[in-house]
């Protein structure tokens, strides 16, 4: 019988709990919520005269750590009213509503004696074949089943969510000897198609896959910024985005964490992982017992490893804390040469062999630690895992890790660092040595268009399960890519289809992606049938090269800068109005341009994590690549009859003005970003290309007709202008708004009401296109627009003046 989820309980409201609750809901499914019902009634309570037996009392602790979620930040919800679809209710009235619900969830304290009857009383009130599974960080499976029924022992499986579960992507699945392979099988597919997820399949050893190599990773660095003498700051400074790692490093992610839950799970480690050869490495050090002794836990006491003050200007600073004295002081900015040398490649791969070659602290810090974690990881096959490339889904999608260790060690040369790591003393594993023996040379290798893992118990080269099937850029073969230059490329998805990808530095848009889409249209017109716009990048686009038009400006060039403008908007146009369907699949920071780009096209198919927005006001200016002409004609298609037009014109207007970026793709609609109805939100990123050339094709089977340029658009002349006039001038008085921001919105209020025009009018889109690339070089030639535009080309940070 075919297995379909439509109602979920999860049961436990804590951290974990709410947050999952809230993605179930963000896919569309009903979700119950249940949590303990309280001891006593609080003081609130009491002055309202309620006891125990009031139905508000006992769903209180559900109800309070569900609202606590909803309002926290980043939230977890894609919209607000998401959080309809969670029924929340308490385990001692209301358990038997799981008896309608498809999966179980059980989300509550890591304590093995709880969870045991927690699961009897799930098994009094479950439908058979449901679903049930455990969100535990690490207390065996198998240890969970004891007791239970055939059916609910084969039913069940670990499913390990990472916090938070909407933005951290991996979900580990760990069956127990019990588990019926058709629900492993179900739990891979679903997690990864609906729920958006990386799911690794573990085997049930402690902390399982990601937490065991990523604790290892920080509890190595824990010890050797104290061998090495190194600072908080110089740790994060070389364990961040400069290796492909989250902005955060690893004294920041600590500090979020929280101390008391590190030292938690460390001592977890000690007790179940007394056979492992690093075993005296999972015992905390003393300055973090220190720490933990005084208090310093974190954000959550708000000191840690960093603490944020108010100095005697009343402004933030932040300080660092000095492991040998246990006192803050001022953060500092670390400087090493290797990071500098670094720096000049936006290619991780080639970074990573600048760093291991450095000849500073760096240096030795990089080849300390990365060799540590090689020899680790290759120990831990077959123990954790029999397959290697689970260890980098596993680390990427929990912790964020750009490349994996084992993608890393293939980035270094495998032969290569095996000499370099003997002769640091941290030789690895035999497996490493037999590979190389058989003549295989690296962990991965791109075959006939699939990604392929070494495998060390056949020897042979395996594609990676799950990837069969899917379309990924970075697979397709080199007769695939059919043009490029610096800074796009075009590929040949088959079916006639093509792709644009760009690669610039954070996708922004500039000449050569300009380019690089004219030439993909003019393919694709002669040659093809469509054309989709998607990169595998960490963001779709970031927006316009800012840095080409601070150049004109300061120059004085404006007929240059007008004719670049025009060039920009003469492109968008054409993705509007070429003989072909073109699809944009956009996920991350799609900005500025990329925004305008994707409101061009026929259709877009966002990722749920697309941030969306036309941010160009913060730099001084108003969108000019359509952006601005793209949504006075979306408030013009919006108009009903009787509707006050000024109301959806102020909405317009201010998503522009406050440059508002959407939280996800669903809020990106609600911005009118993007056309409900129209365009798409798909959770999985792995899916999101293959999804994207299939509507592409559809569009061309039924039909595809090229699209009529709008000349009927409404506009509502002075009406409009003098509503700006008016809310530009009280919000100036106010002092919410400086005398540069007034002139902005003034300008963008000219173009969004159509210029000089007495009364409500309707104009074409050249018409506004004009005044759009007007209003934008005049602002170009103003000295705070300027200031703006410098702040961020040389800080990457928005001037206020």
């Amino acid at each position: 019988m075919k297995r379909r989820i439509n109602k979920v309980a999860v049961l436990g409201s804590g951290v974990m709990g709410s947050r999952i609750a809230c993605h179930y809901a963000n896919v569309g499914l009903d979700v119950l919520l249940l949590d303990i019902v309280p001891r006593e009634i609080n003081e609130l309570e009491k002055s309202k005269g309620l006891t125990l037996e009031d139905k508000s009392v006992r769903n209180r602790i559900v109800n309070d750590a569900l609202n606590f979620a909803v309002k926290s930040n980043p939230s977890p919800l894609y919209r607000k009213a998401t959080g309809s679809k969670i029924q929340t209710g308490n385990l001692d009235d209301d358990l038997h509503l799981i008896n309608d619900c498809d999966w179980v969830i059980e989300a509550v304290i890591e304590n093995l004696k709880i969870k045991h009857q927690v699961f009897e009383n799930v098994e009094k009130h479950r439908k058979p074949g449901s679903l049930i599974t455990s969100n535990t960080s690490g207390i065996p499976i198998e240890m969970m089943i004891e007791g239970r029924s055939e059916d609910f022992q084969k039913n069940f499986c670990g499913t390990h969510f990472f916090n938070p579960p909407r933005y951290l992507k991996l979900l580990e699945l760990i069956p127990s000897t019990k588990t019926d392979s058709s629900v492993i099988d179900f739990l891979d597919d679903f997690g990864t198609r609906v729920l958006g997820k990386t799911t690794v399949i573990c085997k049930d050893t402690p902390t399982f896959i990601a937490n065991r190599i990523g604790c290892y990773s920080i509890m190595n660095l824990f010890y050797a910024v104290m061998e090495m003498g190194l600072t908080v700051e110089e740790v994060d400074a070389l364990t961040g985005p400069i290796i492909g790692r989250a902005k955060s490093a690893t004294f920041r992610t600590c500090d979020v964490v929280g101390l008391d839950t590190m030292i938690h799970v460390s001592q977890g480690m000690v007790d179940n992982l007394k056979e492992d050869e690093e075993a005296e490495l999972f015992v905390m050090p003393e300055y973090v017992i220190k720490m933990a002794e005084k208090g310093l836990l974190g954000s959550k006491t708000k000191q840690g490893f960093y603490k944020k003050i108010k100095d005697e200007n009343g402004k933030s600073q932040i300080l660092a804390l000095n492991l040998e004295t246990m006192e803050y002081a001022p953060s500092a900015k670390p400087k090493f040469d290797t990071i500098k040398l670094a720096k000049v490649t936006d290619d991780l791969e080639e970074r990573m062999r600048i760093i291991i070659k450095g000849e500073d602290v760096a240096g030795e810090f990089y080849r300390k630690i990365f060799y540590s974690i090689y020899r680790y990881i290759s120990n831990r096959i077959p123990e954790i895992t029999d397959s290697l490339y689970k260890i980098d889904d596993a680390m990427g999608a929990g912790f964020g890790w750009e490349l994996g260790p084992f993608a890393s060690w293939d980035a270094l040369g495998v032969a290569n660092t095996v000499k370099a790591m003997e002769d640091a003393g941290k030789k690895p594993a035999q497996w490493i040595y037999d590979m190389l023996d058989s003549g295989a040379e690296s962990f991965y290798k791109i075959e006939n268009g699939s990604k392929k893992y070494y495998d060390q118990n056949s020897k042979t080269y395996k594609v990676i399960p799950g990837t069969e099937n899917l379309l990924m850029l970075s697979t397709l073969k080199e007769n695939n890519v059919i043009w490029n230059n610096s800074g796009s490329t075009i590929y040949d998805l088959g079916d006639g289809i093509l792709n644009l990808e760009f690669h610039t530095k954070m996708n922004t848009i500039n000449q050569d992606v300009i380019e690089g889409l004219n030439k993909a249209i003019d393919l694709a017109e002669e040659q093809y049938e469509g054309l989709v716009i998607y990169n595998e990048g960490q963001n779709f686009s970031a927006g316009a090269d800012v840095g080409m038009i601070f150049m004109l400006a300061v120059q004085q060039d404006f007929d240059e800068l007008n004719f670049a403008v025009k060039r920009f908007q003469d492109s968008m146009m054409r993705a509007r109005y070429s003989s072909v369907p073109v699809v944009a699949a956009p996920h991350g920071m799609t900005l500025g341009g990329g925004c305008e780009l994707c409101l061009h096209v026929d259709k877009v198919i966002a990722h749920a994590e697309t941030y969306m927005g036309l941010v160009e006001f913060g730099i001084g200016v108003i969108p000019a690549g359509g952006g601005t002409k793209e949504l006075v004609l979306r408030h013009s298609d919006g108009l009903e009859e009787g509707d006050v037009r000024t109301n959806s014109f102020l909405n317009k207007f201010m998503t522009i003005g406050q440059a508002k970026v959407s939280t996800s793709g669903h809020d990106a609609i609600d911005l009118g970003y993007m056309l409900s109805g129209k365009d798409e939100i798909i959770l999985s990123r792995s899916h999101q290309l293959k999804y994207a050339k299939q509507v592409c094709l559809q569009m061309v089977n039924k039909g595809y007709v090229k699209p009529i340029e709008r000349k009927d658009i409404r506009v509502l002349g002075n009406e409009g202008l003098g509503l700006v006039h008016v809310g530009g001038e009280s919000m100036k008085s106010a002092n919410w708004i400086s005398e540069h921001d007034q002139l902005i919105s003034e300008k963008l209020g000219y173009v969004m009401s159509g210029g000089p025009l007495s009364s409500p009018s309707n104009v074409s889109e050249q018409y506004l296109l004009q005044l759009e690339r007007k209003a934008f070089v005049e602002l170009c030639g103003e000295k705070k627009t300027l200031e703006r535009i410098q702040s961020l080309v040389t800080t990457g940070k928005i001037l206020r003046n």
